[in-house]
């Protein structure tokens, strides 16, 4: 195994017991909502998805299947913010150009403790799958940050609405809470579909939300 992932796994560990008084914590306070963003039609799959799956083959070659979001409860949402919080003290970030010496963009996991955004995000999606959580509610998403820079997070489909966990915050936050404009996000679907997010619009209802309530 390589070292760096070999220590964020280490650091999960020695992370448990954070998460077991989060745990309860979250059961005994109330739950936050949040709104659902409008999505548009398909649009163009990033490079860096496309070039990940054909190094990493099947973690993009499952069936497609139908919405489904996460029913939010205290437990499911104290895995979340340990996922959140444990994958962005346990990653070192570099850039893109520093870490691979291209401009290309690359996806990966953390396989040497190092990575940018993507990383980051990549890694959380497939710890919170390895746990339990339906692919279909972990949604690859790119944005446009404070700074108007492109930035990748994951977002988190609940009954209670839309969450992104971010490497530049400890906090899990409502969607639209970021100040982000929001460009383009995985189909919940097909992951290999990607859709774009109508520029910071809210959706009246979401119906694979209101299924789970």
């Amino acid at each position: 195994m390589k070292t760096g992932l070999l220590r964020v796994l280490v650091s999960a560990c020695l992370m448990a017991a954070i998460f077991v008084a989060r745990s309860i914590s979250a059961e005994a306070g109330s739950l936050p909502r949040a709104s659902y963003a409008a999505i548009g039609g398909a649009t163009a799959v990033p490079y860096g998805w496309v070039d990940f799956c054909h190094r990493e083959r099947a973690e993009c070659l499952g069936p497609v299947l139908p919405a489904l979001d996460i029913k939010l409860t205290g437990a499911t949402w104290a895995k979340l913010d340990h996922i959140n919080r444990m994958v962005n003290q346990a990653i070192t970030p570099v850039t893109n150009l520093e870490h691979w010496g291209t401009m290309l963009d690359h996806w990966d996991y953390p396989l040497d403790g190092k990575g940018d955004c993507k990383v980051y995000a990549l890694y959380k999606r497939k710890l919170l799958i390895d746990m339990g959580f339906p692919r279909q509610a972990l949604l690859m998403t790119i944005v446009r940050d404070l700074d108007g820079e492109g930035h990748t997070i994951l977002t988190v489909k609940t009954n209670r609405g839309e969450f992104v966990l971010d490497n530049l915050s400890d906090e899990i936050r409502a969607w639209d809470a970021t100040g982000y404009r929001y460009i383009k996000r995985q189909s919940q679907e097909d992951p290999n579909v990607w859709v774009a997010v109508s520029a910071n619009a809210t959706a009246q209802a979401s119906a694979s939300a209101a299924a789970n309530e």
